[in-house]
């Protein structure tokens, strides 16, 4: 049955950051996720968690200067230094909390930067990150985005980071699937997911149009959770979407699975 984990990065806005982890815990969600925890301390963190019943299952690697427009550095060839620096530091928190699995946003390639040298350092950065992570038993996942959101983005289709994922070589890197992204690059949701399974060790989701939650647009929810049961799929579905009214509000699509489905929400 699905497992469904609160993006506290998009979810439950109408509080501060570290007050979320009540909110969902409160709405029935068993397990966090969000980009980055690294402008908390670990301590308050996990304080967190331990008081809410909850897990966190997964968060990204340092990715540059968000707030300025950055996406990740993984693909810049000037900063692999900077990139490298990231990966300790991702691990140190992913230990103290007892995250699983880290994701990597590759990031958009600047001016002068040509795609086969983007490549040839998304690779290597990959593959370094993936060894460092896998010596603390921690996954390392790759996420593609689609073009329309973020432009420039360096990997924008599933068979793209599945490519990337086979140049590096390494049985600790993974597809993150995210189903909003992949709708509006490509679509064969259903089809994409079955074949690759075996590389998705996490999935996101979205409706499409307007990147709200599950049943505001052409997505066949309903369908695609049924499908992921009975392939198999037993990761977590981070739910990375903007309410399109308060989050409160806009959490029926999981009420009702998990009236149909009691464990939906653990």
């Amino acid at each position: 049955m699905p497992k469904f984990a609160a993006n506290l990065t998009m979810l439950f806005n109408e509080v501060p950051f570290l007050d979320r982890f009540a909110a969902a815990s409160k709405a029935g969600f068993k397990a966090v996720e969000f980009l980055f925890p690294y402008a908390y301390s670990t301590g308050d963190l996990q304080a967190r968690i331990e008081e809410h019943d909850l897990r966190i299952v997964l968060h990204n690697l340092p990715a540059g200067n968000w707030e300025a427009g950055e996406r990740g550095i993984a693909c810049l060839p000037g900063r692999v230094s900077e990139f490298r620096e990231g990966v300790p530091r991702a691990i140190e928190y992913a230990k103290a909390l007892k995250v699983p699995q880290v994701n990597c946003l590759v990031g958009i390639p600047t001016a002068g930067v040509s795609k086969e040298q983007a490549r040839t350092t998304i690779i290597e950065n990959l593959r370094f990150a993936a060894d460092a992570l896998k010596k603390e038993g921690i996954r390392l996942l790759v996420e593609p985005c689609n073009a329309y959101d973020i432009p420039g983005f360096a990997l924008n289709r599933s068979s793209e980071g599945l490519d990337v994922i086979r140049a590096v070589g390494s049985d600790n890197l993974f597809l993150q699937y995210d189903i909003y992204h992949m709708q509006r690059m490509e679509g064969e949701l259903a089809a994409t997911i079955k074949k690759n399974l075996p590389s998705i060790a996490h999935i996101q989701l979205a409706d499409n149009p307007g990147r709200n939650e599950p049943g505001t647009g052409e997505i066949n929810y309903a369908f695609l959770f049924d499908l992921l049961d009975s392939i198999g799929y037993e990761g977590w579905i981070g739910c990375e979407y903007k309410p399109l009214a308060s989050t409160e509000a806009g959490l029926g699509w999981l009420r009702t699975i998990a009236a149909a489905k009691p464990r939906a929400a653990a």
